[in-house]
């Protein structure tokens, strides 16, 4: 049975698009469980370096929390780190249409996501499921592990300059001291 062009187009564009966002999955997800070991080691030398100098009811703990969410308790801020397990596309509308590298190739407009949410401890601690958090942080990773950062404070990697870089380990201890710091000076 012979083909119609629309069904060889419909093969076409399954073929391409799940390739590419399968390959950006595991890019993010690769990223994430860096992510993860940086945080980490974050809170080990945080509570090394607090050692004797606090009360020992002030935590620093990571807790790792399944394949697509990892958390950080600094004292009374707690720290969501998800990875969503979708690969999405910018919204027409979005910043990321104006940069050179995105208007190259459209290919490297689409993301994968990784969320930061800032809560405090308590509300997970007696189940005060009514109290807000506050997302804090987005960073996207497309099919070159190139990134760019939304959110508070995070300046190290804007949509602009989106396509000079690719993501390493230093950019994210950057981009977790960044979210840090503006958490345990946020007061929610």
């Amino acid at each position: 049975m012979d083909r119609s062009p629309l069904r060889e187009k419909i093969l076409a564009t399954i073929i391409n698009k799940s390739t590419l966002k399968q390959h950006i999955f595991d890019n993010t997800f690769t990223t994430f469980n860096e992510l993860k070991d940086v945080l980490f080691e974050i809170a080990s030398e945080l509570d090394d370096d607090l050692d004797g100098k606090l009360d020992k009811r002030v935590r620093i703990e990571y807790r790792d929390r399944g394949k697509f969410e990892a958390q950080l308790q600094i004292a009374s801020d707690l720290l969501i780190f998800r990875m969503h397990t979708d690969v999405f596309e910018f919204d027409s509308n979005h910043i990321i249409w104006q940069n050179e590298y995105v208007q190259r190739e459209r290919d490297n407009s689409y993301c994968g996501v990784i969320d930061i949410y800032n809560f405090l401890s308590d509300s997970f601690k007696f189940n005060r499921n009514a109290d807000e958090g506050y997302l804090i942080g987005r960073l996207f990773i497309n099919r070159e592990k190139s990134f760019f950062v939304e959110g508070k404070r995070q300046t190290l990697q804007r949509p602009m300059h989106f396509g000079q870089k690719q993501i390493t380990r230093e950019a994210l201890v950057s981009i977790m001291e960044t979210a840090i710091n503006y958490a345990i000076n946020f007061d929610l």
